[in-house]
């Protein structure tokens, strides 16, 4: 059975399986979701035009419904060739490991990502830190099947939507399964946020 994690090698937490599922236009698909995202939080429509997206975005949920699938069947996640795979939950990023054996990588919170007064909310700063820092651990040491044991924000500035931001990240010290990483997130010269985690190896089939 797709959904019964003991048929996976990597139990609960195990690599996902490319796919071409979804076709040409699956990147075209996960953009306008986003586009929605955006636009629910943005927009202040006539009462009627509100209305008639409702209906329009009912009638999508309908016409999808049929065919929900679960996380090894679905495309989300298993697109290698999209950004992020293809998963519409992470926050846009890019990122490469640099000569100096440290990840490096640019990040941008749209409107969708937004507290108040231009911000990007803590939670969402926590989802980027947790793929940034986890990518890092999984890259640098070559390890894919690990989960999160702890994850710490320090929160120095504010930190914009819609902007450019950079990003870097290594790994401070590993004993046995646990492997200690940091990172930290600027605009230029600004340091806007630090973080720290600790992932721990899974052992064969552990969820």
């Amino acid at each position: 059975m797709a959904g019964d994690t003991n048929t996976h090698p990597g139990g609960g937490f195990n690599r996902p399986e490319p796919t071409t599922k979804g076709g040409p236009d699956y990147g075209r698909f996960i953009e306008a979701v986003r586009r929605v995202q955006d636009l629910a939080r943005a927009v202040d429509a006539p009462d009627e035009l509100i209305t008639e997206a409702a209906d329009l975005l009912e009638k999508v949920s309908e016409l999808l419904t049929p065919f929900d699938a679960d996380e090894w069947e679905s495309p989300s996640g298993r697109r290698m060739d999209l950004p992020q795979r293809g998963n519409i939950l992470s926050v846009p990023m890019w990122a490469r490991k640099g000569d100096d054996g440290r990840v490096h990588g640019s990040a941008r919170f749209a409107r969708f990502h937004l507290g108040r007064n231009g911000a990007v909310h803590g939670g969402c700063l926590g989802m980027l830190f947790d793929s940034v820092l986890g990518l890092t651990s999984s890259v640098l040491t070559g390890g894919p099947y690990q989960r999160t044991a702890y994850l710490k924000i320090d929160y120095r500035h504010i930190v914009p939507i819609e902007t450019d931001l950079q990003f870097d990240a290594g790994i401070d010290r590993v004993d046995g399964r646990k492997i200690f990483v940091s990172g930290r997130l600027t605009e230029g010269d600004t340091l806007l946020t630090e973080a720290e985690a600790l992932f721990v190896r899974l052992k064969p089939g552990q969820p």
